[in-house]
């Protein structure tokens, strides 16, 4: 009898062991999550996009006419040091002259033939001239010896003077038509001659001397070998590396959130965060096409570097940096991790974590930006919340703080 009893004991104790183990194991397990205090601190929100630096007065020498340049670099190379109206830049000779055709060869030669005998004709008009004033000279001699006696009238002797100054005239006129048939005789030449490199840069009157307009250094060669430019092609761009500034293409919808001296952050570029400030926005924007083909409207933003010049004397000009501009900030500002937002139909909410459980509670936020947003209401300073929830969390749904290793 007694061991009935005993096995009747041993089988319920069992049964309320397996009974115990069956509950334990059903019973929802708390869900392991990572929590954040909800805390007052300083935040800000910026515009943050890819910029560049850049000389800020930039000089584009250019050539002035057309015709050879000769090569730059070398002797110049970027970089170089320049000084104002010192260093000549670059030389320029004259254009060689251009291939001509057949056709337009047997005309030239043509026209010299011509004017190779005009020449002629002037010369031999310029030697009957000379034959007839010195007539008429010796003519004007006798008359004036036979005025003395009486023997001429004083018309004859007149008409002898008149046939000197007539004859003196038309001499000085044949001597100058030889000279103009002697120069269309040159320029008939000069046309039929072959493109030729005989200018050489010894002689100082052949060339032009570009000299730099400011003292600087030499930033980009635009045109490095030898060659025929035209009018107006940019040869060098020569300005002063310590007169630096940054240049940024912000979104239009960032730009109307940014005033002139507005703090900026400059990192990305290699080196020690930089400080800056805005110094302009500009009123008009521009379109520009990203790098995914989408059309964007742009705004072109100066930014100045308030830092030492020595933290920032490795950037030159061009190079790419990271710009933050602050376009709102406060010190003392409620803010929850925006890890920590989803959305409740047309509202914002967080998981609240109090008692074990995890409450869905709704909050109006105002500014935010990529790690933070302000808390308006709907919770308070030391409340925990839980960061990115899971689909396995609820309202009600017990959970716990998941051990950081």
């Amino acid at each position: 009898m007694r061991s009935d009893w005993m096995k009747r004991i041993v089988g319920i104790v069992a049964f309320g062991l397996l009974a115990a183990a069956a509950v334990w194991f059903a019973w929802p397990q708390p869900i392991p999550v990572d929590l954040m205090t909800v805390t007052k601190g300083p935040m800000e929100v910026t515009v943050d996009d890819d910029a560049k630096t850049q000389v800020r007065h930039v000089y584009t020498m250019s050539a002035p006419i057309a015709g050879k340049v000769l090569r730059i670099s070398p002797p110049h190379h970027v970089g170089d040091q320049v000084a104002k109206d010192e260093t000549v830049v670059a030389v320029m000779q004259p254009a060689t002259p251009s291939f001509h055709d057949v056709r337009t060869h047997e005309e030239l030669l043509a026209a010299l033939g011509a004017a190779e005998a005009a020449v002629t004709f002037a010369e031999a008009e310029v030697k009957r001239l000379e034959a007839a004033l010195g007539y008429s000279r010796t003519e004007l001699e006798r008359a004036e010896k036979l005025a003395k006696s009486g023997a001429i009238s004083q018309g004859d002797l007149d008409k002898a003077r008149f046939e000197v100054d007539t004859n003196e005239a038309a001499l000085s006129s044949a001597k100058a038509q030889v000279e103009v048939r002697r120069n269309e005789q040159a320029m008939i030449q000069a046309r039929l001659g072959q493109p030729a490199d005989d200018v050489t840069q010894s002689d100082p009157a052949c060339c032009i001397q570009l000299r730099a307009p400011v003292s600087g250094r030499i930033l980009k060669i635009v045109q490095e070998s030898g060659g025929m430019v035209q009018p107006g092609a940019p040869l060098v761009e020569i300005g002063d590396p310590l007169d630096l500034q940054v240049v940024a293409d912000l979104l239009s919808t960032d730009a109307v959130q940014i005033r002139p001296g507005a703090p900026v952050r400059i990192d990305g570029w290699g080196g020690p965060t930089l400080q800056g400030k805005v110094t302009r926005v500009d009123p008009a924007g521009f379109l520009k096409v990203s790098a995914l083909g989408i059309e964007e409207q742009r705004v072109h933003t100066e930014i100045d570097l308030v830092a030492p010049p020595e933290t920032w004397s490795r950037l030159g000009h061009d190079y790419r940096v990271i710009v933050h501009v602050t376009s709102w900030r406060d010190d003392n500002v409620l803010n929850v991790p925006v890890a920590a937002l989803f959305r409740k139909g047309d509202e914002w909410a967080v998981y609240l974590a109090k008692d074990g459980r995890a409450r869905t509670t709704v909050v109006k936020i105002g500014h935010r930006n990529s790690r933070v947003a302000e808390v308006e209401s709907g919770l308070s300073d030391g409340d925990r919340v839980v960061l990115h929830p899971s689909d396995r969390v609820g309202d009600g749904v017990a959970v716990r703080e998941r051990n950081v290793q």
